[in-house]
C-alpha cells in the first residue's frame, strides 16, 4: 500500500471495501432521515401553531435556539445517559437539532402568505382546516422544504459525530481513516464518501418543492 500513489490507494480501498462503504452510507442516510422525519412531524405542526398564536412564537423559537447552542457531542453525552450507546441517541440528537430550521421556516412560510389570497379563501366559505390544507400549506411548502433541506445538512454532520458512540455510518469510515498509518490515500478514500452527502440530501427536498 505504501508504494502506491494517492489515486491507486483510493481505487484499491474502494475495490476491497465497496460493500462496506455502501452499507455505512445507507446507515448514515437512514439515521439522518429518521431524525429529520421525526423533527418534521413535530416541527411543522409547531410552526403552524405559533403562526396562529404569535405569543408562543418567541418562546418556542427561543427554546429551539438554545438547543442549537449546545455542542452536538455534549448533547449526545447527555442523551446517552438515558438512551444508551448507539443509533437511538444519534436519532434523538438529530431530532433536537433539526427542530429549529423546520419550525422557523414553517412559521416564516405561514407568516408571509399573501393576505389577499387568505381573504379570498375566507370569502368563498372555506373552513380554517380547509384553508390550511388547500391554501396555506401548498403556498408555504417551498419555504418549509427549504427548512427540511437545511435540517438534513445539519443531520449529516451530527450522524458522523455519532460514530464516536457506536452508531456506525460514514463517520466510522472517517475514524478508521484517521487511525490508519498507511498513507494519505486512506485518509482521502475514507473521507470522500461523506463529502457529497450534503448535495445528495439537499437535492431530494429541492426536487419535491419544485414539483409542489
Amino acid at each position: 500500500m505504501n508504494e502506491m500513489n494517492l489515486f491507486e490507494q483510493f481505487l484499491y480501498y474502494y475495490r476491497i471495501n465497496g460493500s462496506y462503504i455502501f452499507e455505512q452510507f445507507m446507515r448514515h442516510f437512514l439515521l439522518s432521515i429518521e431524525g429529520v422525519l421525526l423533527a418534521a412531524i413535530v416541527g411543522i405542526p409547531l410552526g403552524i401553531l405559533i403562526a396562529r398564536y404569535h405569543k408562543l412564537s418567541d418562546w418556542v423559537i427561543g427554546v429551539a435556539n438554545v438547543i442549537q447552542t449546545i455542542p452536538s457531542l455534549a448533547m449526545m453525552s447527555i442523551i446517552m445517559l438515558v438512551a444508551g450507546l448507539g443509533a437511538r441517541t444519534v436519532i434523538i440528537t438529530v431530532f433536537l437539532y433539526s427542530l429549529l430550521p423546520i419550525i422557523k421556516n414553517t412559521y416564516t412560510g405561514m407568516q408571509t402568505l399573501d393576505p389577499n389570497i387568505m381573504d379570498a379563501s375566507k370569502g368563498i366559505g372555506m373552513t380554517s382546516f380547509q384553508r390550511l390544507r388547500l391554501v396555506e400549506l401548498p403556498l408555504s411548502m417551498s419555504v418549509i422544504m427549504a427548512g427540511i433541506r437545511n435540517a438534513l445538512v445539519v443531520a449529516i454532520g451530527i450522524v458522523a459525530i455519532g460514530s464516536f458512540i457506536g452508531s456506525g455510518g460514514l463517520g466510522d469510515i472517517i475514524i478508521r481513516g484517521t487511525n490508519a498509518t498507511d498513507g494519505g490515500g486512506n485518509y482521502f478514500s475514507r473521507g470522500y464518501p461523506h463529502s457529497p452527502n450534503g448535495d445528495y440530501y439537499r437535492y431530494i427536498p429541492r426536487c419535491y418543492s419544485k414539483k409542489v
